[in-house]
């Protein structure tokens, strides 16, 4: 082969360092983007905040209601060709219903340990379901202030040790093992490892005598409060609060109802998981009646001691864009409207620092001019990303809340078929830009607040040729279970026929697959339950 020079012409599109800033900001969360605001503020001098809005036109942005559009934005990013987000949409209602309403010198001992907690434990009430709800009569408490003022558990139990008399050693150990206890309060390593992850594995005389100060120290620990605490696992933590119930003098509970459950907890906890009544009553060597009592009774009791002690802050959510219902009716048919429109409380309002802007363009050709100005377009374009973000979030929530507007009225039943393409289709922008869009933000609605992606859901046939959303047919399900006669729990084959029978084409495993979801049991279990 010989050595050539040839020309050839190409196309590509490739991502400006701006655009790519902006689809970075565009899937940030709002708490995200605050921190991501704070950080900017403190890198560019150009950067500050205002109580007002800064002013679009200095970014190129229609003072109408249409901000101009890049040039080099592809075909699956031209994402900003929105409203500004200063605005409201009314979308009509077609019905006038209401919404339904829904210290001292110790030794410093420290450590930690992962270890996967046992029995799921739904059935006890532990998790909060993902769609949050508003409080409809409102706190004016802020949220977030109670949060922050919360006492964590570890706090709670160190303040309930400094009662104690002990020695330095004994403190230092219990304070250790309060320091070793995951969220739900329970002890997860064994005392043995803890010792070894201390001493080392070799010196065998070190870790014996740390074995022994751990054991008194746990002792200690499970005689505070909430009871349970300390636990090596849930059969532990039932027994050790049973026992507190058998030692209170007080408690209205039949004592002989607590040992029959003692004797339970000490059976294998998938057949108290199973409501095995027939082989509990056999290990127990009590009667059916008492053995349904005992279970009773330790369904009533704590799985996760430190439950009321997690951080409720990390739970608290902000929504982005907020719905309510308009108080004017539609002259043509008295209908009302929903008005949507952003949460004032996270957008912030940022603008550029005129005297360093004045200053730098009276300092033109000067020493580091050229690295100034481009922290000023920095400045610039940070601000208009910004801008635009909300802008794409609320065109598409104006989208979601028009294709959903029988959701706001009737509830989870009336939620239709949505994808993402349909919002995309709408609005002219990319699928992977709705996705951005809708992840991490959310809504707040009459009826509770939810994040974006809720009202998207794949569509079931039905009778009539249309669909049905997944939403509405979980909702559907929900519906039969809790109208069900306890003595004869639907089957799931029984709930496909009940769907079939509104016109809705539901295969059993389907509906296996929605009931699994909705975190609904078994028929056999709901039977025992």
């Amino acid at each position: 082969m010989k050595p050539g020079l040839s020309l050839r012409v190409s196309q590509h599109l490739s991502l400006t360092p701006q655009l790519q800033q902006s689809i970075r900001l565009l899937q940030l969360s709002t708490l995200e983007l605050s921190q991501e605001v704070e950080q900017m503020l403190d890198e560019n001098p150009f950067l500050e905040r205002t109580a007002e809005e800064a002013p679009r036109e200095e970014f190129g942005l229609d003072a109408a209601d249409t901000p101009a559009q890049a040039d080099d934005y592809s075909a699956d990013d031209a994402l900003f060709s929105g409203v500004a987000s200063t605005g409201n949409t009314s979308v009509e209602n077609p019905n006038d219903a209401e919404p339904a309403s829904a210290g001292a010198d110790e030794p410093d001992w420290s450590g930690d340990g992962t270890v996967e907690m046992a029995p799921n434990d739904a059935e006890w009430g532990g998790d909060a379901p993902a769609r949050n709800r508003n409080d409809a009569e409102g706190d004016e408490a802020d949220a977030t202030e109670l949060a922050r003022s919360h006492e964590s558990l570890t706090a709670f139990l160190h303040r309930q040790a400094l009662a104690l008399r002990l020695s330095e050693v004994d403190r230092a150990a219990l304070r250790f093992l309060i320091e070793s206890l995951n969220d739900d309060g329970y002890l997860e390593e064994p005392l043995e490892e803890l010792a070894i992850g201390l001493a080392g594995p070799d010196d065998l005389e070190q870790i014996e005598e740390l074995v022994h100060r751990f054991t008194v120290a746990q002792r200690l620990l499970q005689s505070l409060e909430p009871v349970g605490v300390g636990a090596r696992g849930l059969a532990e933590c039932l027994t050790l609060q049973l026992k507190a119930l058998a030692a209170d003098e007080d408690s209205e509970i039949d004592p002989a109802t607590v040992q029959t459950a003692l004797r339970v907890c000490q059976q294998p906890l998938e057949m108290l998981a199973r409501r095995d009544i027939r082989r509990l009553t056999q290990a127990c060597g009590d009667g059916e009646e008492r053995t349904r009592a005992a279970m009773a009774l330790i369904a009533r009791l704590e799985p996760r001691p430190g439950r009321r002690f997690a951080d409720v802050e990390r739970n608290i959510i902000v929504p982005d864009v907020i719905v309510r219902k308009s108080g004017r009716a539609n002259g043509r048919d008295g209908q009302h409207n929903f008005i949507v429109q952003l949460n004032p409380d996270v957008m912030p309002r940022l603008r550029v620092h005129d005297i360093y802007a004045g200053a730098l363009r009276g300092h033109k050709g000067g020493e580091g001019h050229q690295g100034m100005q481009q922290r000023l377009q920095e400045a610039r374009w940070f601000i208009k990303n910004i801008q635009q973000r909300f802008d794409t979030i609320l065109r598409v929530s104006r989208a979601i809340v028009e294709r959903q507007k029988n959701f706001f009225t009737h509830g989870e039943l009336a939620m239709r078929p949505l994808v993402l393409r349909d919002i995309a289709d709408e609005l002219g922008l990319h699928e992977s830009t709705i996705s951005r869009v809708t992840t991490a933000k959310y809504m707040a609605t009459p009826i509770g607040t939810y994040e974006l992606k809720y009202f998207f859901g794949s569509g079931l046939g039905t009778e009539t040729g249309g669909n049905a959303s997944s939403t509405a047919v979980r909702a559907l399900i929900k519906q039969f279970v809790a109208a069900e006669s306890p003595a004869k729990p639907l089957s799931d084959s029984q709930i496909a026929e009940m769907l079939k029978e509104q016109g809705i084409e539901c295969a059993r495993r389907t509906v296996a697959k929605y009931r699994e979801a909705l975190k609904i049991a078994p028929a056999n279990l709901r039977k025992a339950l």
